[in-house]
């Protein structure tokens, strides 16, 4: 062999092992592609599931509860429930923009600032009683979970017990990126904090509400279908807490988005792109810091939306015997 074929030779050869590197690094990253997006459907769909299946459950009621007549006053309510409805907490309730502390999640919910992770996203709190196993147990049926999967051993004893569960964005421990988390409360009183999916860029809600309006004492009655939806913020009758437990508990519907983030290198190049949580620019708002979300990496990224009906009463057995709808809800008079 000469020297000009060896060179020649030579030169072929390393050709042929540039073109095979490069297929198999487009290989790679088209494998790297693939299990990411798989991982973000299957994010999404856990997202959706748990999500769907609390809001189902929220404001189930016992046999025990919801064979009680309805109350149509205050002073009845207290005298056969042992409960003060005007500072009885819905079932469904929230905060728009908030991060919970970890003691007490349901009630010292600080808002975010803008140059915090999780900007603009929301905390979400249902809550249900639980099943018993039969009329004479004290035992729980075990068909109803909390957010982390478990159900509860013992069966709600009055309207109060119920099982709690927070969804909110948090980052655990010892990650990176922030994760939707779940709170729920234990036996003794305390709340464990799990999260449930890693790597959510925002988590919003919107509140599908009949016959409410934005930030006012609500009137009149209201109907089991939703007319409009509205922040946790607009919920909230400054000053009058009785009002705005009311407008709470004319929730009829909830409308989730979030956006989940897959891993670095999955993305084609790092263009900046408008994520729409609730699924269209028309959603989005400048008041509901999050409703559109801007990436500009070289991640692949999923929007996830999806509505929930709330399938029981929330009225919590407050309903005056003038009502003519099924599960009304009105402001409770003394």
């Amino acid at each position: 062999m000469t020297l000009v074929e060896l060179l020649v030779a030579m030169a072929v050869g390393l050709l042929v092992i540039a073109v095979a590197v490069a297929a198999l690094g487009v290989s790679q990253r088209g494998a790297r592609e693939v299990d990411a997006a798989s991982q973000l459907r299957d994010d999404a769909r856990f997202a959706a599931s748990i999500i769907q299946r609390l809001g189902v459950q929220t404001g189930f009621e016992d046999l025990k509860s919801a064979t009680q007549p309805y109350y149509g006053t205050e002073s009845l309510y207290k005298s056969g429930t042992g409960l003060n409805i005007a500072d009885f907490m819905p079932s469904v309730f929230g905060y728009n923009n908030g991060i919970p502390s970890a003691s007490d999640p349901i009630n010292n919910v600080k808002s975010r600032s803008a140059s915090s992770e999780g900007y603009g996203s929301d905390v979400l709190i249902l809550q249900n009683q639980v099943v018993k196993l039969d009329p004479k147990s004290s035992l729980s049926d075990k068909s109803m979970i909390n957010c982390m999967g478990v159900s509860p051993d013992k069966a709600s004893i009055d309207r109060k017990d119920r099982i709690i569960s927070v969804f909110y964005l948090g980052k655990p421990a010892g990650e990176g990126g922030m994760s939707l988390m779940c709170a729920t409360q234990n036996a003794k009183g305390l709340y464990d904090v799990q999260p449930l999916i890693k790597n959510v860029e925002t988590f919003q809600v919107l509140y599908g509400v009949d016959n409410v309006t934005p930030n006012k004492a609500p009137t009149g009655h209201s109907s089991s279908v939703p007319n409009g939806y509205l922040r946790a913020d607009q919920l909230t009758v400054v000053g009058d807490p009785v009002a705005t437990y009311t407008n709470w508990r004319r929730v009829r519907s909830l409308r989730i988005g979030l956006v989940l983030q897959g891993p670095r290198g999955t993305a084609p190049n790092n263009a900046e792109i408008k994520h729409y949580p609730f699924g269209d620019a028309r959603y989005a708002n400048s008041a509901d810091p999050g409703s559109e979300f801007i990436t500009k990496d070289n991640r692949l990224h999923q929007t996830v939306t999806f509505t929930v009906q709330l399938r029981n009463c929330q009225n919590q057995g407050y309903q005056p015997e003038n009502s003519t709808v099924p599960c009304d809800v009105v402001v409770p008079t003394p």
